[in-house]
């Protein structure tokens, strides 16, 4: 009679422990893969939040690495996050672009005023569409492109030091030497 429900319960306890190893030791956890990558940048032209008598547009940026960077100043993530953006401007790396996500212009632009602006061109996404067409979940996200528009990496969260180093910096240096 114990070895009718030891057995099944061995084995049960086996396979969890088999399950959570796996799980454990897993180096994708907790990463949603975007179907972007590997795929064309969504197109858009937008208004440019600093400037509104000039659009921000995807056909202009091509040919050059850029890193699309999507925020808005209701986003608390965005505002610890910002000194990295800083920093990566400060590098002269990559190109990064800004994608102000259903925000109010005069509020975006007194952020960007009062913390600085690290963005070569900031485009106001007022209805939300484009970052729709990016598969945005919440910001801030951040995506980087290729010379040929392709969609090569993309940061849910925030940008930290960390992923600079080990994901985006590693992407731009193989190109370099290529």
């Amino acid at each position: 009679m114990i070895n009718r429900f030891l057995i099944p319960m061995v084995a049960f306890v086996l396979l969890a422990v088999v399950l959570a190893i796996g799980i454990k030791h897993s180096p994708e956890k907790g990463i949603i893969a975007s179907p972007l990558i590997g795929k064309p940048a969504p197109q858009f032209s937008l208004p440019s939040l600093q400037d509104r008598t000039h659009t921000v547009s995807s056909a202009a940026l091509r040919g050059r690495w850029y890193l699309l960077n999507v925020w808005g100043s209701w986003c608390g993530t965005c505002r610890d996050e910002h000194q990295m953006l800083l920093d990566v401007r400060r590098s002269g790396r990559v190109r990064l672009i800004g994608l102000d996500w259903r925000d109010d212009d005069s509020q975006a632009l007194g952020y960007l005023q009062q913390l600085g602006d690290p963005y070569e061109f900031v485009a106001a996404d007022h209805d939300g569409r484009i970052a729709i067409d990016w598969g945005v979940y919440a910001a801030p996200e951040s995506f980087l492109v290729n010379p040929q528009g392709i969609v090569v990496y993309k940061c849910m969260g925030e940008l930290t030091p960390a992923i600079w180093e080990k994901e985006i910096l590693p992407r731009l240096a193989q190109a370099a030497g290529s």
